[in-house]
């Protein structure tokens, strides 16, 4: 029973690392154009910024989330490694 619960947690912390750096890679991906102070900013131009903006901190989020739960999972590991 123990070494079941073992194995499942080993697949859940790779799954989870895997889906974190892909999330990450996603976030990195995204760059934002620069603008030239010669160009006149109007309310579309805003639009695309925010929304890019937007996209890199959702994905970020999900990635921190994603990191912070293969943290707990290996702590969780190494508690049972450890207790038995």
């Amino acid at each position: 029973m123990i070494e079941l619960l073992i194995n499942a947690l080993d697949v859940a912390i790779i799954v989870t690392s895997a889906v974190a750096a892909w999330l990450w890679l996603k976030a990195s991906q995204g760059s934002v154009r620069r603008v030239s102070y010669h160009e006149e900013l109007d309310a579309k131009d805003l639009n695309r910024l925010v929304v890019a903006l937007n996209r890199s901190l959702l994905l970020n989020r999900r990635a921190a989330l994603a990191t912070a739960l293969v943290t707990v999972e290996a702590a969780i590991r190494a508690a049972i490694d450890f207790l038995f």
